[in-house]
C-alpha cells in the first residue's frame, strides 16, 4: 500500500473543501472518501487504487444515515450500514426486492461495515483489473488493453461491452434501484443535484476508466426510491458459484403490478451478473406489459433481454442462464403473496 494523507471530515462542507485541496496531486485519484471502506482498502492493498489523500466521512452519518419510509416511498441515507437496511421492517415489507439484494451480498461482517452509497460504487471484480502484473487494462491503464477480451472469461458481460472492455459490474443492490426508478441525491463542490440512480454508472464504450457520473469531490448523500404499487410484488433472485459470498454469474431484480388474470399492467426489471453496469431491461419490461404473465410470456421477455447480447468464447453460457434466471424470478414474483 502506497502512503497516503487521511482527513476527517465532519461536515459536508468539509468534505469539499479537503476534495479541493487536495485536487493538485499528480495521482490519478488524488482523493477518495471512505466510509466503510470494504472495497477501497482492498484495492490500496493491491495498489490497484492509490489516493493521495483519503477522507473519512463517518462524521456524517447522523445525518447522512438515516432511513425514513413514508407513503410517497422511501428515503435511505447513503451512509446508513448494508444490514441496518437489509433488516428495517419498512423496507423488508414495502421493498422486499432492496432487503434481498442487501441480504445476498458479501458476508454478515461485511455489511455490518459497508455503506449503501460505498455499495453502489464498489468497482469490478474482474482479475485482469484487480491483478496489477497484467498490463492490459483500460479500466486502471487507458489505452492498455483489454486482457479479458481474449483471455479467460467466464464471469464476464454479455449486455453493454464495447472492444475496451468487458469487465461485468459486481454489485446487488444498485439493480434494485434501476428496477423501482430511484433517485440519488449527490452533493460535491459544485452544490447539489440529483439524478436517476439508472444514469449513475457509464457504458464503457472507449473510456471505461470513467465509470460514473460522479464529478470530483461529490458524494451520494441520499437514496429516494418513490412508492408504487409494484415494490411490495418485488424480489431478487441471484444465480452463483456458490451459495454464500460469491458475486452473481446472472442476477435478476424484478418488481410487478398486475392487474385481473394475472394481467400485466407495470413490470420493472433490472439485470445483474451479465452487464458492464447495472442493467435496467426494458425490452423485456415492454414484451410483458398488457399479457397475462404466464411462462411463455416470461421466456419472449427472457429473450427480449437478451437479443442483442454479444459472447466471448467463455461467457456464452450466460445468456442461457441469464434467460433463465429472468424467467424464474418473473414467475417467482407472479405468484408472491402481498399483504396488505
Amino acid at each position: 500500500m502506497q502512503p497516503f494523507h487521511y482527513r476527517r471530515a465532519d461536515s459536508l462542507d468539509a468534505a469539499a473543501q479537503a476534495a479541493g485541496a487536495s485536487r493538485g496531486s499528480r495521482v490519478e485519484a488524488p482523493v477518495q472518501f471512505v466510509a466503510g471502506g470494504t472495497t477501497l482498502l482492498d484495492l490500496m492493498k493491491i495498489e490497484v487504487m492509490r489516493p493521495a489523500t483519503v477522507i473519512d466521512i463517518n462524521p456524517l452519518a447522523d445525518r447522512y444515515g438515516a432511513i425514513d419510509a413514508t407513503d410517497r416511498g422511501l428515503r435511505l441515507g447513503a451512509l446508513a450500514r448494508m444490514a441496518q437496511a437489509a433488516d428495517d421492517p419498512a423496507v423488508r415489507r414495502d421493498y422486499p426486492v432492496i432487503a434481498q439484494t442487501l441480504d445476498l451480498a458479501a458476508s454478515q461482517q461485511l455489511r455490518n461495515m459497508a455503506t449503501l452509497g460505498g455499495n453502489l460504487l464498489q468497482r469490478t471484480r474482474c482479475p485482469y483489473f484487480r491483478d496489477v502484473s497484467w498490463t492490459a487494462c483500460n479500466k486502471r491503464d487507458p489505452g492498455s488493453g483489454c486482457a479479458a477480451l481474449e483471455g479467460v472469461n467466464r464471469k464476464h458481460a454479455v449486455l453493454g461491452v464495447s472492444e475496451a472492455c468487458i469487465a461485468t459490474y459486481p454489485g446487488d443492490f444498485a439493480q434494485a434501484l434501476v428496477a423501482l426508478d430511484a433517485r440519488l441525491e449527490i452533493a460535491g463542490p459544485q452544490g447539489r443535484r440529483e439524478i436517476a440512480a439508472a444514469d449513475l454508472h457509464r457504458l464503457p464504450g472507449e473510456t471505461p476508466n470513467v465509470e460514473t457520473q460522479l464529478g470530483p469531490g461529490e458524494l451520494i448523500t441520499s437514496i429516494l426510491v418513490p412508492a408504487g404499487a409494484w415494490t411490495r410484488r418485488s424480489l431478487y433472485l441471484k444465480v452463483r458459484d456458490r451459495e454464500s459470498y460469491d458475486f452473481a454469474l446472472a442476477s435478476a431484480a424484478v418488481a410487478l403490478e398486475l392487474g385481473d388474470d394475472d394481467t400485466v399492467r407495470e413490470a420493472r426489471i433490472a439485470l445483474g451478473g451479465v452487464a458492464t453496469v447495472p442493467w435496467r431491461a426494458r425490452a423485456a419490461e415492454d414484451a410483458l406489459k398488457g399479457r397475462r404473465l404466464d411462462e411463455a410470456a416470461a421466456e419472449a421477455a427472457a429473450e427480449a433481454a437478451f437479443a442483442d447480447a454479444q459472447i466471448r468464447e467463455h461467457n456464452a453460457y450466460k445468456v442461457d442462464l441469464g434467460r433463465r434466471t429472468l424467467v424464474r424470478a418473473l414467475l417467482d414474483a407472479a405468484r408472491l403473496e402481498i399483504r396488505t
